[in-house]
C-alpha cells in the first residue's frame, strides 16, 4: 500500500528549484572557442547592445601577394584580441583560424593579421572576431569579407577607376540610384580599383535640392 505525503506548493517549488540549480553547478562546462561561438549561433541569453565588442568600420583585406600572403585589417570599439577564420568556401567548411594581436588604445583599437600559404587563383572567405580582453567569455559578432588570390599563371585583369566623385553642388541622389557608377564597378568585380584625385570638391556648397533646367529637382544627401 503506497503512502502519499502531502507537500504544499511553496515547498515543491523550493525543492525543484534547488535541484535544478545543483544540476547546473555540477555539470562541467566546456570552453567556448571563437569557432565554436560562431557554429553554435546565438546564446540562450541575448547580450545587451554594447555588451560585446563591435567592428564599427568592418573589415578589409590588402597586400595580397603571389606568394600566398594577405593582410586582414579591422578595428574594434574596445580592447580586444583579434581572431581571423578563413576558408575557400562561403560555408566555411574547411575553416582555419589564426590568432592575431590585441587591438588596444595605443593602436587606436586597430589590428592586423597576416594569412599565409593561401592557394593561388582562389576566392578566400574570411571572418574577423574580437575577444573582449576584459572578459574572455565575450566575443564580437563575426564580420565577413572575401578576396581573390593571384593566379599561378597569366590571366586577364579587370581594373576600375573613378575620380572627382561628388561636389560642385552635386551629391548623392537616392531617387536617382545614388552613386550608380560604383554599383556598375561592383558588378564588374574588378581585380583592382583605383580612386584618382578628389572624392569631393568642397569649394561650392552641396544644397539639399537643385532645380534642373527642365524644372525637375535633383536631391542631395546632406549631413
Amino acid at each position: 500500500m503506497s503512502h502519499r505525503a502531502h507537500i504544499d506548493r511553496r515547498e515543491f517549488l523550493r525543492a525543484t528549484g534547488a535541484a535544478g540549480v545543483s544540476r547546473l553547478l555540477l555539470r562541467p562546462a566546456a570552453p567556448l572557442t571563437a569557432g565554436a561561438a560562431v557554429r553554435q549561433g546565438a546564446p540562450a541569453i541575448i547580450a545587451a547592445p554594447g555588451s560585446r565588442p563591435d567592428t564599427p568600420f568592418g573589415v578589409a583585406a590588402g597586400d595580397v601577394s603571389s606568394d600566398g600572403h594577405a593582410v586582414i585589417w579591422s578595428r574594434a570599439d574596445r580592447s580586444a584580441r583579434m581572431f581571423v577564420e578563413y576558408a575557400t568556401t562561403e560555408r566555411f567548411a574547411d575553416v582555419r583560424r589564426v590568432r592575431g594581436p590585441a587591438a588596444i588604445e595605443t593602436s587606436d583599437f586597430t589590428s592586423r593579421t597576416v594569412l599565409r600559404d593561401l592557394p593561388p587563383g582562389q576566392r578566400i572567405f574570411y571572418r574577423v572576431l574580437f575577444q573582449d580582453l576584459s572578459d574572455l567569455r565575450v566575443w564580437s559578432q563575426p564580420a565577413n569579407g572575401s578576396f581573390q588570390t593571384p593566379s599561378a599563371g597569366p590571366r586577364d585583369v579587370t581594373v576600375a577607376w573613378s575620380a572627382d566623385t561628388v561636389g560642385q553642388g552635386w551629391g548623392i541622389n537616392p531617387e536617382w540610384g545614388g552613386l550608380r557608377m560604383y554599383d556598375t564597378m561592383r558588378r564588374a568585380e574588378p581585380d583592382v580599383f583605383v580612386n584618382v584625385g578628389d572624392t569631393i570638391y568642397a569649394d561650392q556648397p552641396v544644397l539639399p535640392e537643385v532645380t534642373l533646367d527642365d524644372g525637375s529637382t535633383w536631391k542631395n544627401v546632406v549631413t
